[in-house]
């Protein structure tokens, strides 16, 4: 079946800051990560590069033809580095632009990354809430960007916080720009409470919701995460397989499993159907994204096979 990641990221190197604490590249993969010292991706990635190539090497061995690469407040904008990943791989990316959520002018802010060739804009919406301040999704500034987004067809991916805080503000996206394609990340947040509310955004028809991260929430059970597919088969029975999509919020999630393991479970489970596990795991996005001639990647047999 046709394989496409939802949800990935890249970076040549953490440097920022959020809500005053900051974020930075340390050694053997680690990050200093808002007060703490992290295992940000994994320790063989000694130089802290989370690159497209190292990524290219992993999609190929797992048999996965394309990727969507988000961006998250807490990497530092990738803006300049991704339109170059664009350019060198134009028929494995697609690639979401960052703007200035707490700037005044992100309307012209997408206009330029439309020139620039960027796929998407991706807004991590749980960032948004800081001690002192909030960015509604639904503000003038938001909405203006929208505008410019939907004239151009770019998609919106977009994080939510825990729970219906901004299901609000996001469903009013949704009634205001139905031209507007946005998948919803982190599938809802599926350990949380209320996390069917933002699941219930995908019934308007410009929503799909895909599962980056969802192997980091249900870590504490590990492989096969029984848990994870009992939300899926819950989220379908919602708001329909149709609307789903497969992410892997790489390459976080690879510290603890392979790249491989962060959709072979649901491969493997007994509980979805062949055909919702090609729904789930490709053939969702490739119409979401509009995405044409994949690749088509061969199998490799493992040495210790």
């Amino acid at each position: 079946m046709t394989i496409i990641d939802a949800h990935s990221h890249l970076w040549l190197r953490q440097d920022t800051t959020w809500n005053g604490l900051e974020i930075r590249t340390t050694e053997n993969g680690r990050s200093l990560f808002l007060g703490e010292e992290v295992q940000m991706i994994p320790p063989f990635m000694i130089d802290g590069k989370n690159s497209a190539e190292i990524f290219l090497s992993n999609m190929n061995y797992a048999q996965v033809s394309a990727a969507v690469v988000v961006q998250e407040l807490i990497d530092g904008n990738q803006n300049d580095y991704l339109e170059t990943v664009r350019k060198q791989f134009p028929d494995r990316f697609l690639v979401c632009g960052m703007v200035d959520c707490f700037g005044h002018d992100m309307a012209a802010e997408a206009v330029t990354l439309v020139e620039r060739g960027f796929d998407g804009i991706a807004i991590p919406g749980h960032r948004l809430i800081l001690d002192n301040r909030r960015v509604l999704l639904n503000s003038p500034e938001m909405m203006a960007m929208y505008d410019v987004m939907e004239r151009h067809d770019l998609f919106l991916s977009v994080t939510l916080a825990d729970g219906d805080l901004q299901v609000g503000e996001l469903r009013e996206v949704a009634e205001t720009h139905p031209r507007l394609r946005i998948a919803i990340g982190h599938f809802g947040m599926p350990t949380r409470e209320k996390w069917l509310e933002q699941i219930r955004l995908a019934r308007y028809a410009n929503v799909y919701v895909e599962s980056g991260g969802i192997t980091w929430l249900y870590n504490s059970e590990f492989y096969p995460y029984p848990g994870a597919i009992r939300a899926i088969r819950e989220a379908a029975d919602l708001v329909g397989m149709d609307k789903l999509m497969w992410g892997s919020d790489y390459p976080r999630t690879i510290t603890a499993i392979t790249y491989k393991m962060s959709y072979d479970f649901v491969v493997k489970s007994k509980e979805l159907t062949d055909e919702e596990k090609s729904l789930f795991l490709g053939g969702n996005a490739e119409r979401f994204y509009g995405l044409r001639d994949l690749i088509v990647l061969p199998y490799v047999k493992n040495m210790s096979e």
